[in-house]
């Protein structure tokens, strides 16, 4: 039998691509959407046939759909694409376990669906190259990246503050040292997180800038060597070698065209992406460590003692429970198993690091 939650999965898919088609402005690329959804809801009317189930038992969208349609509304329905490519793999290992439980034959289908979205929009000669271009960007930033980078900056602050926070608070009774701990901890990780962003960002574009400097250079000194690369290139691809060779000297004949092909074909580069601000990436880390970090501090602003670590630790559980179900965004597992694991890990590294303080404590007073 076919198992609930691979059923719930293509619905979800069949839901998430008929919004993505309904909120696209392109109508080519919208009914590319359309087919998706079409070919992900086939998958899930094929798995209740297989249940012996009717057209009425398919299930409403999950609530974790809901929640991604509700966050693509608010910050772009790309992101809604990037988290349907980034779960590939969750879908097609649902999917094969399915035709392996009912000894159904496999489908390209089942394990291809990013390859049948490229294909489609890439073979439908409806689709403008500005369009194709827009959705190779969607697909390099599969995931929601602004959003992945919250949720661990998030996590990773609050789970070494919790900790640090508990180490003093084990080892001294006094309010004031927890609270000058915790404030010191908060900066020192939200600084370093912030100046390792920006040193990750900014040489990542001063390679690429001196990698396309380069490639200007050798397109200025051999111009016959660069059109017989390209045109390689476009051969590896499928392309016959007289076509790949006239459509590598007709876009030979702009050298500012040409250094842009250079450069995404050979080497890779996307420009638009060099476009990230380095400072704008090193304020959001510190700002996502920072909102995580102050969680376990604040009860120390108003009380001292056990009282105050009781209810840090449960602020804290709060965080961290939010934050593991959030990651369930990308990753499509259980709410209750993602929240309540990033729960346990939490409180068991702030329990080490109490138990430490208190030995230190009792050890340094005795």
């Amino acid at each position: 039998m076919v198992s609930l939650k691979s059923i719930q999965t293509e619905v979800d898919a069949s839901y998430l691509y008929k919004v993505l088609g309904d909120n696209e402005e392109d109508e080519n690329v919208a009914n590319v959407f359309h087919q998706m959804s079409a070919i992900e809801h086939s998958h899930a009317l094929a798995f209740l046939a297989k249940n012996n189930m009717d057209e009425s038992q398919l299930p409403s969208p999950s609530g974790r759909a809901k929640v991604l349609h509700f966050i693509g509304k608010t910050i772009g329905y790309d992101y809604i694409l990037g988290v349907l490519l980034d779960t590939e793999k969750s879908i097609s290992a649902g999917v094969l376990n399915a035709r392996k439980q009912t000894k159904t034959k496999a489908s390209l289908s089942d394990t291809a669906h990013v390859t049948i979205l490229k294909n489609i929009l890439s073979n439908d000669t409806k689709v403008s190259g500005p369009s194709l271009a827009r959705f190779e960007k969607r697909h390099r930033s599969v995931g929601g990246n602004a959003l992945r980078a919250a949720v661990l900056g998030g996590n990773d602050g609050l789970v070494s503050n919790f900790s640090l926070v508990m180490g003093i608070a084990g080892a001294t009774s006094g309010k004031e040292e927890v609270l000058l701990t915790g404030i010191a901890g908060l900066l020192a990780g939200a600084l370093s997180m912030a100046l390792g962003e920006w040193v990750s960002v900014k040489s990542s574009q001063e390679l690429y800038e001196n990698q396309m400097q380069l490639e200007k250079e050798e397109l200025e000194t051999n111009p016959e060597g660069e059109e017989r690369e390209l045109a390689l290139i476009y051969m590896t691809k499928g392309i016959p070698e007289v076509q790949a060779k006239q459509m590598a000297h007709d876009i030979m004949q702009n050298k500012a065209d040409a250094h842009e092909m250079l450069i995404k074909e050979e080497l890779g580069i996307n420009p638009e992406d060099l476009k990230g601000s380095a400072m704008e990436a090193a304020v959001a880390s510190f700002l996502f460590f920072a909102m995580g970090a102050i969680l376990p501090v604040i009860p120390f602003f108003f009380w001292g003692g056990m009282k105050a670590v009781v209810i840090s630790t449960v602020m804290s559980g709060f965080g961290l429970f939010l934050i593991g179900s959030s990651i369930t965004l990308f990753t499509g597992k259980s709410v209750w198993y993602s929240g309540f694991r990033q729960v346990l890990f939490g409180l068991m590294a702030a329990g080490i690091t109490f138990g430490i303080g208190k030995l230190i404590g009792v050890s340094i007073m005795g």
